[in-house]
Parts: C-alpha cells; sequence; structure tokens
C-alpha cells in the first residue's frame, strides 16, 4: 500500500548535475516532473531541501566566515532552493507552498503547522526550507523534526546511491547493501542514514527512513508506494 503522507529529502545536489554547483533547469524540471508525479497518485508530499549546490559550511569553511553566520548563509540557500522547485512544480501545475522557519515574508510563508498540514489535505506540495531556524542542524535535522511535527509515515531520503552499503561502494568493489536495518544496527555499524541528531530523533520516536537512489526519477514513486527500493531503516 501507498504511504498517505511522505517527508521527501532532497539535497541541494538534487538541484544540479553531478558535482555542480547553482540550479540546473533540466534537473530541476525532472525532480518537480517526479514530485507531481507522487501528488497526482493521492499521496501528500513535504519536501526538506538542501542549500549545498548555493552554500554549505563544512564545503567554505576556509572562507573565514563564522559557523553561525555561514550556516545562515546556507538557511537562506535551503529558500533560494525551495523557491526554485516551487516555480517548477507550478509551471507543471502543481499547486506548492513554500514553508520557511525564517522570517521572510515576500517569499515564503512562515512555518505554522496547523497551516502546512491544510495545505497538504489540499493536496498542495509544501516546501519546507530554512532547514530548522538555528546554526549547527542540518537540513536532515530538519526534515526529521518536520517529518514529525507533521505526522509524515516516513522520512524518503533522496541519494546517487542505491541504499546503504557497509562501506563506500565509489570505493570498495566488495560493498554489501543492505535492504533493511534496524535503527540499532546502523548506529552499531556506524553507517550513514541521516547525521545523528536526525537519526537519533527518528530512531527514538520510531520513524522509518527509505534511502534510496534519486537518479532513477522511477525510485521515488515506488519508494511513495512502499516498495522495496533502496534500504529501509527501522
Amino acid at each position: 500500500m501507498a504511504y498517505k503522507r511522505i517527508m521527501l529529502k532532497l539535497s541541494g545536489e538534487a538541484m544540479t548535475k553531478k558535482e555542480g554547483y547553482g540550479i540546473d533547469h533540466d534537473v530541476l524540471m525532472e525532480v518537480a516532473a517526479s514530485i507531481k508525479e507522487v501528488v497526482d497518485a493521492g499521496i501528500q508530499v513535504v519536501v526538506v531541501v538542501g542549500g549545498g549546490n548555493i552554500w554549505r559550511f563544512r564545503d567554505t569553511t576556509e572562507s573565514g566566515i563564522e559557523r553561525t553566520v555561514s550556516d545562515a548563509m546556507g538557511m537562506l540557500a535551503t529558500i533560494m532552493n525551495g523557491v526554485a522547485l516551487q516555480s517548477a512544480l507550478e509551471s507543471l501545475g502543481q499547486y506548492t507552498r513554500v514553508s520557511s522557519a525564517i522570517d521572510i515574508p515576500q517569499l515564503a510563508e512562515p512555518y505554522i503547522r496547523r497551516r502546512v498540514i491544510r495545505h497538504l489535505e489540499k493536496n498542495r506540495v509544501v516546501i519546507c526550507a530554512g532547514g530548522t531556524g538555528n546554526p549547527f542542524f542540518t537540513t536532515d535535522s530538519a526534515a526529521a523534526l518536520r517529518a514529525l511535527e507533521l505526522e509524515c509515515e516516513i522520512i524518503l531520503k533522496a541519494t546517487n546511491v542505491d541504499g546503504v552499503y557497509d562501506k563506500d561502494p565509489s570505493k570498495h568493489k566488495d560493498a554489501k547493501k543492505y535492504d533493511t536495518l534496524t535503527y540499532q544496527e546502523a548506529i552499531e555499524k556506524n553507517l550513514a542514514v541521516l547525521d545523528q541528531a536526525a537519526f537519533s530523533l527518528c530512531r527514538d520516536e520510531g520513524l522509518p527512513i527509505r534511502v534510496f537512489d534519486f537518479t532513477d526519477r522511477k525510485n521515488l514513486m515506488k519508494a511513495a508506494k512502499a516498495q522495496n527500493v533502496g534500504t529501509l531503516v527501522k
């Protein structure tokens, strides 16, 4: 059975070509079309998007900009990505709202839980931007927090690999892919599912996570319909 409401966690890099920066129009439209297909299937979609294609602290430590300011810049980058994704979705006829943890009324609504739930009930895609609104927290943490607040049934983490492996598959030909994992197994094996703060929140609340390859656009629909794609952590 398909899920009723999902949280889709997109990296900023999902907006551009491999190892690129900025926003690529063709890639953006592919992403939007994949999301719209899921909504058309009757599934409510919340999206949390990263900002690494524009700015991210760990990639810019040599800039000399202090961490809190750099993280604020990263949060602004997620709003840029969110507004771009909104435009792409609405060009396809999909009603969309950007809901921001940072007050920026000219571009996005403030994040208000009840308002977001109402949008979802009206089959609007809601893009939660601005991270958590706080420095030192990643957009993984924002995805976990919003997914729990909005009663999503699962976090679908879109990546460029087809699941979770015991070691880096790009470096080790004998890397083993997991079809399913428990939270405890992921912790003991130190597997990169979400960052530790986000993962701990999901574990404590029993929120499942599916990690899947989004370079194959058909996989989002499969994951939203609870099909066996990628790796399921629960």
